[in-house]
């Protein structure tokens, strides 16, 4: 197999082929060689584990292209010369003797001024912004200072009395705003602050400034405002509408103190409505919540002995933990239970891996993984394992260089056995390779051996010759059962209807070309639907009992070795499926090619390439009519689509690929199915969604978009009809 190694700054990279049994001290040797980096300067990463000495590839997983993330230590003697200290680099940190001293946020020391400012003065109320929320909340006054001649306030938020103060600049506080504005005063341009939820409109929020730029009134009565809502000091949402359900307040402007009025002097501070932290109690104090309160008990008592857990953020009491604590830890993070991970559980750099018992029984000194039989597949979740007929969005005629392709399709699971099925169902799909005595290949009819009645125990494998009879069991009874007639393990059975019986999926490998003039050149092809005609034993040469299966195609589509097949394999632009990296790999470790017929095959198709171009130009993948009406009313993916459509030049593989990649469903990961179209443009399979919706989320599961409490779940026709179209016999991941 082949692996990447990649720097951590991603500059570098390569590609090695290397086998799974290679121990990582060989392994960083060949990265010596190949990218001039020392052993001792080493260090691999692959999935948050070092790899160590002792261990091979196999141990930690490593399949076929992974990434192995390569860490270069930098040396000690380099690191000492860059930073050794010059006499310029040497500051000095000035230091403030005065008694009127206070820290500000960023740990400078700041000097109190012995005047107040033009405006403000010690107690004022006044109205402070928010960074974290950019909103507007009740703050005072509590010291002025000086720091470069510039005033900083150090403001204490008023119903908060549990926060410590803070320092900030004269542009972030403002009077307090007192003078409540009627709807009918309103004026287009007038800048005021109001009430609003960004999450959920209909609910309370926080206080923000907002610009009007259009009153909606309906029989003299405002009932909409349309604006800029000012987030902050530089966020705005633009076009905003508002329903004035609750007060409105005017801006205040400082003012000079002296010119202050006496009832601004005495003015006395009312609370605002703003948005509860906790949904569950509304802030209440005489509430128990496990929700702000402690977890285990719900009380909200001795807030100095609350833990708060650092991924969860739910709060425990000290006592209330099992077992108790005495007092707080000292440590900067702290996880509950639920949280906490089991140390012993953790592979830390250095420490060796957790042997399992098989591993430890299979440790031999055994080069096993010299094929792609051996590398870790992914498995096919378009649909299920026992699915009966044609893969969704794979077409006739495509082509695979391994077997192990072949099982990630879908389209034939096993990478080593030729028949697919159970004894209790059916077949699902055959390969067609090196065949048994008496096989007979014509394209659209042929007759297929039974599996069994071989010797293959050491490294025989096919070649090896018939030494006992054949059972209609286990695989051969499967295939049996496609057959239309009432099985019969005596003497085989014939279907007088035989296209009424369960279609079987072919697969021809390119070793049937000793046999078959029907078979690919390179790789394994897919043919299309069979259904089995009769099935019945017969005496072979070398005097064993052969159960033999005649199949005939029955596809719509036609045959890949036909006129017509070869030229819509042409116009769907069908070509061979290669691992991803393995063109690379070869082009690079030219003397490990696999087959002397494949590096043949590779050195004539680079040759003849530029002819090709020029005698045949590919024109593309054309959608249907019916697809584009679908896609063309799916007005909600117009975007999606779009990107979609530039695929179509590179054939209906890439197409379906560009498809498969957009339309995946954020919950199962699949492509969705009975997609819902969410307000804030992302697709959701319904049951998907529905599921979220009875786990407690209210939201979108992409963005978190909250969706309001009167939102209803429909389905998206076009996006679901069009999909359809492009995936027949798709169901969804769910089945």
């Amino acid at each position: 197999m082949y692996v990447k190694v990649r720097t951590m700054d991603g500059k570098r990279e390569t590609l090695l082929t290397v086998s799974r049994t290679i121990e990582v001290k060989d392994f960083k040797r060949m990265i010596e060689e190949e990218m001039d980096v020392k052993v001792d300067l080493q260090r691999l990463f692959y999935r948050g584990k070092q790899l160590e000495n002792d261990y091979t590839l196999h141990d930690y997983n490593i399949n076929i292209n992974d990434v192995i993330q390569l860490m270069i230590k930098i040396q000690i003697s380099e690191l000492e010369s860059s930073n050794t200290p010059t006499s310029s680099s040497v500051t000095t940190i000035p230091s403030f003797n005065s008694e009127k001293e206070i820290v500000d946020d960023n740990g400078e020391k700041l000097l109190e001024a012995l005047t107040e400012s033009l405006y403000y003065k010690t107690g004022d109320i006044v109205d402070c912004l928010n960074q974290v929320y950019g909103a507007w909340f009740e703050a005072i006054i509590v010291k002025i200072f000086k720091k470069d001649e510039k005033i900083i306030y150090n403001i204490q938020w008023e119903y908060d009395d549990k926060a410590p103060p803070f320092n900030v600049s004269e542009s972030l506080i403002r009077p307090r705003a007192r003078h409540l504005l009627q709807l009918d005063s309103l004026e287009v341009g007038q800048k005021v602050m109001i009430n609003h939820n960004v999450d959920n409109p209909e609910e309370i929020g926080f206080w923000y400034d907002f610009t009007i730029s259009n009153i909606i009134k309906n029989k003299k009565k405002v009932q909409e405002l349309i604006g800029i809502l000012h987030i902050g000091m530089d966020q705005t949402i633009d076009t905003l509408k508002v329903i004035p359900g609750g007060d409105i307040f005017a801006i205040e402007e400082p003012k000079f103190l002296k010119d202050r009025t006496e009832d601004e002097q005495n003015m006395v501070s009312k609370r605002r409505r703003v948005q509860a932290n906790c949904d569950a109690c509304f802030d209440n104090p005489n509430k128990k919540c496990r929700e702000c309160g402690c977890r285990i008990c719900a009380g909200k008592e001795d807030e100095h002995n609350l833990l708060l857990c650092d991924e969860c953020d739910f709060a425990y009491h000290i006592g209330c933990l099992n077992p108790p604590l005495t007092s707080v830890p000292e440590e900067d993070y702290w996880y509950c239970s639920e949280c906490k991970n089991d140390e012993n559980e953790i592979v830390k750099a250095g420490d060796k891996l957790k042997q399992t018992k098989k591993k430890t029984k299979n440790s031999k000194k055994r080069n096993w993984d010299t094929g792609m039989s051996c590398v870790g597949i992914k498995k096919c979740t378009i649909v299920s394992k026992y699915h009966v007929g044609p893969i969704p969005g794979i077409e006739v005629g495509t082509s695979w260089l391994y077997r192990v392709q072949v099982s990630e399709a879908g389209i034939h699971r096993p990478h080593i056995a030729g028949i697919h099925g159970t004894s209790t169902q059916c077949a699902y799909s055959i390969v067609l390779s090196g065949g048994y005595e008496g096989d007979i290949d014509n394209g659209d009819e042929f007759i297929y051996s039974g599996s069994g009645g071989r010797n293959l125990s050491g490294n025989k494998r096919t070649t090896a010759q018939q030494t006992y009879d054949q059972k209609l069991t286990y695989m051969n009874k499967a295939l049996a059962i496609n057959c239309n007639a009432k099985f019969n393990p005596r003497v085989g059975a014939t279907a007088e209807y035989w296209r009424d019986g369960i279609p079987v999926r072919v697969v021809r490998n390119f070793r049937l070309a000793k046999f078959s003039k029907y078979a690919p050149e390179q790789g394994n092809r897919y043919d299309g639907i069979y259904k089995v005609v009769k099935y019945y034993p017969e005496i072979g040469k070398s005097g064993f009992r052969i159960w033999k299966f005649l199949l005939r195609r029955d596809d719509p589509v036609p045959a890949p070795w036909t006129k017509a097949g070869k030229a819509r394999i042409e116009t769907l632009g069908l070509k061979l499926i290669y691992p991803d990296g393995y063109l690379e790999a070869n082009a690079k470790n030219e003397v490990n090619k696999i087959s002397k017929k494949r590096n043949l095959h590779m050195e004539e198709s680079a040759t003849t390439n530029e002819e090709k171009k020029k005698r045949r130009k590919f024109e593309g993948y054309k959608l249907e009519s019916e697809i584009v009406k679908y896609i063309e009313q799916d007005r909600t993916n117009v975007k999606l689509w779009d990107e979609c459509r530039k695929a179509l030049q590179n054939g209906k593989p890439a197409f379906l690929q560009y498809v498969s990649e957009r339309f995946t469903c954020p919950c199962c990961l699949e492509l969705v199915y009975k997609p819902i179209t969410t307000p804030c443009a992302h697709n959701v399979c319904v049951n998907c969604l529905k599921h979220s919706f009875l786990m407690g989320g209210r939201c979108c599961p992409s963005c978190r978009y909250l969706f309001n409490e009167n939102y209803k779940v429909t389905i998206n026709t076009f996006l679901s009809s069009a999909l359809s179209l492009l995936y027949p016999g798709y169901k969804g991941s769910n089945f």
